[in-house]
């Protein structure tokens, strides 16, 4: 018995959580094919928020405009408050140096994760805040990252950093402009099954990603498994507390609707988008944490649905 595509896709819609473990799974299992298939993230990335943007379209996307307004507030306070609060706790501790802070500043100066819709979608939350989130974010990393990178010399020269952020935000501006010029016309008003099977291909296409970024989870859960568990601890422990934090503070703010959608955004960033332009010296020493931190990032629907739900 054969199964269509149609099918198959709307199986992996209705599975989307143990899809991304499986990518999980395929990313610390195959370190070879995580590394042949790092070149290629900055593409991947755009294919994601391509089927986020087709997916919500661009009236749910952009918003009112007090919206507008409160994401652009909202970026500068994850992508240059956050990580200048991180900066200062590190150095209160003399830890500025170490690997581990590395990891933290560029992970909170990075933008949203682009499947942070998806997490949103798959824990039955509204995903058009995190859209909106994405794009400004991303649209404004090239300004954010300037405080950040300036105030830690070790990320290497801003230059670099700007020029690879102004490419990103291009390619990302033809995805996200493409699927809204289908949504504006052949797609106005998609089906459910349209709906479902864009679903199930996010699904897919975010497990293949995940593996890109998994290099150097398996070599240390084989060879280091004790610090390789030390780390994903931590990771875990980091990424669910702020979601939890920055969820409930939105809510407490009032913005009971966005609530889901902001504490998937604050805590699962992209810092991926940064392994291309930074030295190799700095890269090197955060390839674990980078590849630990997919974990709770890929089961933040699994673990936090309940959570946002009953919100």
């Amino acid at each position: 018995m054969t199964i269509g595509p149609k099918a198959l896709l709307a199986l992996a819609a209705r599975h989307a959580r143990l899809v991304l473990i499986l990518g999980l799974v395929a990313g610390a299992a195959f370190p070879s094919l995580a590394l042949a298939m790092r070149p290629w993230i900055g593409e991947m990335v755009a294919g994601l928020l391509f089927l986020a943007a087709l997916r919500v379209g661009p009236r749910e996307t952009i918003g009112a405009l007090g919206d507008i307004g409160a994401s652009l507030a909202l970026a500068g306070v994850l992508q240059v408050g956050m990580p200048l609060a991180v900066i200062a706790v590190f150095a209160l501790l003399g830890w500025s140096g170490s690997a581990l802070a590395t990891f933290f500043v560029l992970l909170f100066a990075a933008a949203p994760v682009t499947g942070s819709p998806h997490f949103a979608a798959m824990t039955g939350n509204d995903p058009a805040p995190a859209l909106r989130q994405l794009v400004l974010g991303t649209a404004l990393l090239p300004l954010t990252v300037v405080p950040v990178f300036w105030l830690t010399p070790a990320f290497g020269d801003p230059r670099h950093v700007l020029t690879a952020a102004g490419g990103l935000m291009l390619l990302i501006g033809l995805a996200a402009g493409l699927a809204f010029l289908i949504r504006s016309t052949v797609m106005k008003e998609p089906s459910a099954d349209a709906i479902r099977s864009i679903d199930g291909v996010s699904a897919i296409a975010m497990a293949i990603v995940v593996i890109g970024l998994m290099s150097a989870v398996g070599p240390a859960l084989r060879q280091t498994p004790l610090r390789f568990l030390s780390i994903l601890g931590l990771v875990c422990v980091v990424n669910f507390v702020i979601q939890a934090a920055v969820a409930g503070i939105v809510r407490l703010a009032g913005w009971n609707a966005w609530s889901a959608a902001l504490g998937v955004v604050a805590a699962n960033r992209n810092a991926a988008l940064f392994l291309t332009v930074l030295p190799q010296q700095t890269i090197d020493p955060i390839l674990l944490y980078i590849g630990c931190y997919q974990i709770p990032m890929y089961l933040t629907p699994a673990v936090m649905g309940r959570f946002y739900r009953s919100r």
